[in-house]
């Protein structure tokens, strides 16, 4: 890779350790897939935050790189944590609190701002063309496809160490030849709801892999396509897609998708009939469309009290939602922010069945979270929770 002056500079220790290391990170990785050099980025997202999933062995090298003057040198975000501060907070031990906390404050101490949730982009969203580092696959994919922006799926190290630098090497979907479709896929049948969405993700992401697709007879809201990306991200490696795009290569592989597939697929994330313990919506974290669709679902209603029921979303978006979120928990229902069922404890609150509208929760939750789970749309999900 070509270095300039200033990045041999940094690498060469004369900007300080943690900058060093942090470029050598991005080095390393730009030799290994081909980069010819580091570009700036717009920002960084980062992953590996909730101590469910970090434990206590990345706090030592977090504290580490923060203490000799780790700094962010563009804007950077964090993904969700294992608690909020309001519900969570009263329901697991205060030593996993004060080590959750204390993570947060070392990011905070690195100037990364403590978002704590998985859309970003619903807090400023990148420009097309933007250059990013990204960590959270259902956003990378949601930036390249939804907002045009430009970001590999970043691992959690080299999301942070393209913050610390400020750059990210060229590899990847940052160059142009790399954002062509290579895919056509043919929906021939109808998604009726945002779950649908997600199924069909789960499926094709099984079938491509890293390939990208580009959709015909499909047409969707922002939720629905964030449902679609967020499932393809988990069942396979997608960090792209195109909604009808003009193609210069004149043949495609061609898949075509019908309804059995869906059935077949949403069969396949669903693995109990039992009632819920706890009904979640918010996977990825809810626009102020989707928790505006909750409340009027709850309207007039309430939460069964052997059923809980958690709204995650971003702290912004409750916050310009606060009318509608008042209806929600008047109805007994919880709107969490800063956190996910996936990064917290669920089994430890007693929870062995969980029902969902996110196939990326329903592929997740069995295995991140040991539970059982059913997978439903938006509507059914709220009837459960206040059936009877």
């Amino acid at each position: 890779m070509y270095l300039t002056k200033q990045e041999e500079q940094v690498f060469e220790g004369e900007h300080g350790w943690a900058k060093q290391v942090a470029i050598k990170i991005l080095v390393r990785l730009g030799d290994l897939f081909g980069a010819t050099r580091l570009i700036p980025i717009q920002s960084a997202h980062l992953s590996g935050v909730s101590y469910k999933h970090l434990g206590d062995a990345a706090i030592d090298f977090l504290n580490e790189i923060a203490n000799k003057d780790g700094k962010a040198h563009t804007l950077a975000t964090l993904n969700p944590s294992s608690f909020d501060q309001e519900h969570l907070v009263k329901r697991y031990s205060k030593d996993r609190f004060h080590k959750q906390q204390h993570i947060i404050e070392i990011y905070k101490k690195m100037l990364i701002q403590p978002t704590l949730t998985c859309t970003p982009y619903y807090l400023q969203k990148p420009k097309p063309g933007q250059h990013l580092a990204w960590s959270e696959s259902s956003a990378v994919v949601y930036a390249n496809s939804v907002l045009g922006a430009w970001t590999n799926r970043e691992g959690a190290p080299s999301a942070l160490a393209a913050a610390l630098v400020g750059k990210t090497p060229n590899y990847g979907v940052h160059q142009p030849e790399n954002r062509q479709p290579t895919t056509i896929i043919k929906v021939e049948t109808e998604l009726q709801t945002e779950t649908n969405y997600g199924v069909l993700g789960i499926h094709l992401g099984k079938l491509l892999k890293e390939k990208i697709p580009t959709f015909k007879g499909l047409r969707g809201s922002d939720e629905g396509l964030k449902q679609l990306g967020a499932a393809m991200a988990s069942s396979g490696m997608t960090a792209l897609f195109y909604m009808e795009a003009p193609t210069k290569r004149e043949k495609l592989e061609a898949i075509s998708v019908e309804a059995k597939d869906i059935k077949e697929a949403a069969c396949g994330l669903y693995t109990t009939d039992c009632a819920p313990d706890l009904v979640f919506v918010g996977c990825p974290h809810c626009s102020m469309k989707e928790v505006k669709a909750v409340a009027r679902l709850l309207q007039g209603k309430k939460v069964r009290k052997d059923i809980e029921l958690w709204i995650c979303t971003s702290r912004h978006v409750r916050e310009k939602t606060k009318t509608h979120v008042d209806i929600i928990e008047r109805a007994g229902g919880h709107v969490l922010c800063d956190t996910c069922v996936l990064v917290t404890w669920i089994k430890d609150l007693g929870i062995d069945t969980l029902m969902t509208n996110s196939a990326k929760t329903a592929f997740y939750a069995p295995t991140l979270n040991e539970v059982d789970v059913a997978l439903k749309p938006l509507r059914e999900c709220i009837e459960a929770a206040c059936r009877g």
